[in-house]
C-alpha cells in the first residue's frame, strides 16, 4: 500500500521529475512536475486519506471511475483530463504505479520534442 513517501518517491523516480509547492494557502499539496508540467498533485495532510490526481486519457478517466469506487473525477481540476485516486489499500500498486506513469507519459508527450529528447522519451 501507497503511503506518502512511497508516493512522493514513486514519482521522483522519473527522469525530469521535481517536486514543488506552489500553493501558498495549501503548503501541504505536493505537486510533481516534468518539463514544468503537472503530472501528480497530492496532499501532504496527515489528516486526510491519501490522495494523487493524475492526468489520464479521458475515455480511459471514465472506464477506470466506473470500474474502480476509488477513483473518482479529479478535485479542482478538468474532470475529462484527471482523476484523484484515493490510496487507502482498495487498488493494487501495481495499478497505482501504471497510472502514475501514464500521467507522466501523457504529460511529457506534450512537451517539445527537444524536452522529449532530453529526457530520453523521443
Amino acid at each position: 500500500m501507497f503511503d506518502h513517501r512511497a508516493l512522493r518517491a514513486f514519482c521522483l523516480e522519473f527522469n525530469g521529475s521535481v517536486e514543488e509547492f506552489p500553493f501558498p494557502g495549501n503548503p501541504d499539496v505536493a505537486v510533481y512536475k516534468v518539463g514544468g508540467k503537472i503530472f501528480a498533485l497530492s496532499s501532504l495532510d496527515a489528516a486526510d486519506p491519501l490522495t494523487v490526481s493524475l492526468k489520464c486519457d479521458p475515455e480511459e478517466a471514465v472506464r477506470l471511475r466506473a470500474a474502480h469506487p476509488e477513483i473518482v473525477p479529479g478535485y479542482h481540476l478538468n474532470k475529462r483530463h484527471w482523476n484523484t485516486v484515493t490510496l487507502t489499500g482498495g487498488l493494487p500498486d501495481a495499478l497505482v504505479r501504471e497510472l502514475i506513469e501514464d500521467s507522466y507519459d501523457l504529460v511529457v508527450a506534450g512537451l517539445p520534442r527537444a524536452e522529449r529528447l532530453r529526457l530520453d522519451r523521443p
